[in-house]
């Protein structure tokens, strides 16, 4: 250095290297910084602020930017209460449709969107709604969709709770309803010429006696009548039976079912013309009835492996009914791809498969019935179906058992039906616990 200062005509040079040589230097000792001392460097740039420890405690890591998700293979489950703006403008702009967000979890989650989008695709809806369960699906529906003092048309094998809501709440706010048995359109063509009838709401196949409805014929009654047609497939799945393409307005399931496939969450949704959902989402913002995100992402896994299981559920179960209804322990089966059940020949109209549930009859009384059943070892003895473990009840005491006999008959429940859900097992491991099972029971 002394030599580069000395020599004007090479200072210039001499100084380059030097202040080179300090730079690199400088260099060197940053990195050989301890670690702490780095991460302290990089937490005094992010905290420009200058917040407390436990502010940035809130907000370090996510207010500045998140990681990018878009390339995850899967849908995130997007655990969210609420949803911000960056600005007033963008706010307004959210309030005036000119820019998407849910506002607030109660009107919308990603997740969930992406479950309802997967949903409304299968069954060929223009739009789709979630929700917690599928009573509160149904619920909602009838709520929004039928006005005080309205009527409504339903069938006589039905879910429990649906009957319960119809026929004690509804006629609180005036709704009045003609109860029909499902074959009866010559009774729905007197009720809708009758009656301003709102809504045709039934299941398809029903539960428990699998009995099926024929949409086209119905909706060919209740359009010109301005009557909405709403099918609850729960039992069919759009696997097997898409009733929007035969004329339905409006399809609901129990997404606990088939749709979640593992017997491990609750949910519902509704599908159909996007007039009609929307006013049912509408209402479903002001009563809540919300599916938690994560419960929406299980269905939307769900779904993933529906035609797959839903093909086994069929087989499983078209084998055990035919397999059944010559057992000399049987007295009757009703499932619908058998050439017996009443409503054979609409189902083969309009189903591909005929789902994985059978109910039949035991010969012998309600105690007989319940022998065979806890002698059996792969159902679970439970409520409920459409997963992948086979589930086995004797509707009376399950569902009926507060009723009475005299109650239980006037509803059609006999003590000796049996609801079989089968499962995704192995149809000869299912067969053989059923066959063992019915020995138990005395030879009538």
């Amino acid at each position: 250095m002394q030599a580069c200062m000395s020599m004007n005509a090479a200072a210039a040079p001499c100084i380059a290297r030097q202040q080179n040589q300090l730079r690199a230097g400088a260099r060197s000792a940053a990195a050989k910084a301890p670690a702490a001392s780095r991460r302290l460097m990089s937490v005094r740039a992010a905290n420009k602020e200058g917040w407390s420890d436990s502010t940035q405690a809130v907000h370090f890591g996510e207010r500045e930017g998140r990681p990018r998700v878009s390339d995850s293979l899967t849908t995130p489950v997007v655990m969210t209460s609420t949803y911000t703006f960056k600005d007033t403008a963008e706010l307004i702009a959210y309030q005036e449709g000119r820019y998407g967000s849910f506002e607030y979890g109660r009107y919308g989650n990603p997740t969930t969107r992406a479950c309802e989008e997967k949903i409304r695709l299968l069954e060929g809806g223009e739009d789709c709604l979630v929700s917690a369960s599928g009573m509160n699906s149904a619920i909602c529906m009838l709520l929004s969709l039928v006005p005080a003092g309205g009527h409504i048309v339903t069938t006589t094998d039905c879910y429990r709770r649906t009957r319960q809501f119809i026929q004690t709440f509804l006629p609180k706010m005036g709704i009045t309803s003609s109860v029909l048995d499902p074959s009866d359109y010559d009774g729905l063509e007197k009720a809708l010429n009758e009656h301003e009838c709102s809504i045709y709401f039934s299941e398809s196949p029903t539960n428990p006696y699998l009995r099926c409805v024929d949409v086209g014929r119905i909706a060919a009654l209740c359009k010109p009548k301005g009557c909405l047609v709403c099918i609850d497939g729960t039992f069919a799945t759009p696997i097997n039976f898409r009733p929007l393409t035969h004329g339905a307005d409006l399809v609901i399931h129990s997404a606990s079912k088939y749709f979640g496939g593992h017997n491990d969450v609750l949910a519902g949704c509704i599908v159909g013309n996007a007039e009609a959902i929307g006013k049912v989402r509408a209402f479903h913002n002001i009563m809540g009835g919300v599916i938690d995100p994560h419960a929406a992402y299980l269905v939307l896994r769900g779904l993933k492996t529906l035609s797959l299981r839903v093909a086994r559920h069929n087989e499983n179960a078209m084998r055990l009914a035919e397999r059944l209804e010559a057992h000399p322990k049987i007295d009757r089966v009703h499932y619908p791809g058998l050439k017996s059940h009443p409503d054979h020949e609409v189902a083969v109209k309009y189903m591909t498969g005929f789902g994985g549930v059978v109910s039949f009859e035991v010969k012998g009384d309600l105690w007989a019935t319940a022998k065979f059943i806890d002698s059996c070892k792969l159902p679970y003895i439970a409520p409920s179906l459409g997963g992948v473990e086979s589930l086995i009840e004797q509707p009376t005491v399950v569902s009926y058992w507060d009723q009475g006999p005299e109650k239980r008959a006037a509803i059609g429940i006999k003590d000796n039906l049996v609801r079989m859900a089968c499962g995704i097992e192995d149809y000869d491991d299912i067969e053989s616990d059923i066959l063992q099972a019915l020995d138990q029971i005395p030879q009538l």
